[in-house]
């Protein structure tokens, strides 16, 4: 997202620290490189004791394999994702490959972790984009809206009604009052914005009675 909107999602969703900076990024890298290659019969035994729930086992089949992650993820380059989120979206594939592949019948895990990494990753993009894309018609609305505001209220001499402008925009009321609050929110983010460039002395004195009616609360 994303500013990405992407969650920042523990590596492995249960303990590990999310791939969030480019030192992190750095420092998986390395440990990727010294983590070495597993012979496969340790590796099957690994893989049966990750899908009981081996906590050692998983973490050590993942290092193993972390370097897919990373290729794949580069190989993708930085598109709505950075380099950073592709591989925390790739680690995630990863470590569900290792948890599943014992029970899934396959015989191959090279190939079913490439295909859970690769389709990790993909998701990853597809959820960014579609949050790009709702982000964008979402402004789009509320430029419709603050503009259908502005003519009706010419024309009535008077603020409009959400059932006026959601005739004027051929839209539902519901979704009239959705974009109203956005526009509402957005007008809001504005004005504390500008009172904080223009006089950051009240914004701290706004902020101090805040925290005392807290307290008298």
């Amino acid at each position: 997202m994303a500013t990405s909107s992407r969650r920042q999602e523990p590596f492995g969703g249960d303990g590990h620290e999310g791939i969030q900076d480019e030192d992190a990024l750095q420092a998986l890298m390395r440990g990727a490189r010294s983590a070495g290659a597993l012979a496969k019969s340790e590796e099957a035994t690994l893989l049966m004791r990750a899908s009981l729930g081996d906590r050692f086992s998983q973490d050590r089949l993942v290092a193993a394999h972390m370097d897919r992650v990373l290729r794949l993820a580069a190989a993708r380059g930085e598109q709505a994702l950075s380099l950073a989120d592709l591989v925390q979206e790739g680690s995630i594939g990863l470590l569900h490959a290792v948890r599943t592949f014992a029970d899934s019948g396959e015989t191959d895990f090279d190939g079913f972790a490439e295909a859970r990494i690769a389709a990790q990753i993909d998701a990853g993009l597809a959820a960014e984009a579609a949050a790009v894309r709702e982000g964008e018609q979402l402004v789009a609305a509320a430029t419709d809206y603050e503009r259908a505001e502005l003519v009706l209220a010419r024309i009535l001499h008077r603020v409009p009604t959400a059932a006026e402008l959601a005739e004027k925009l051929e839209w539902t009321v519901d979704r009239t009052l959705y974009v109203a609050q956005v526009v509402a929110d957005a007008r809001r983010r504005y004005d504390e914005e500008m009172l904080a460039f223009i006089d950051p002395e009240a914004t701290v004195l706004d902020d101090d009675d805040d925290e005392r009616s807290e307290l008298d609360g």
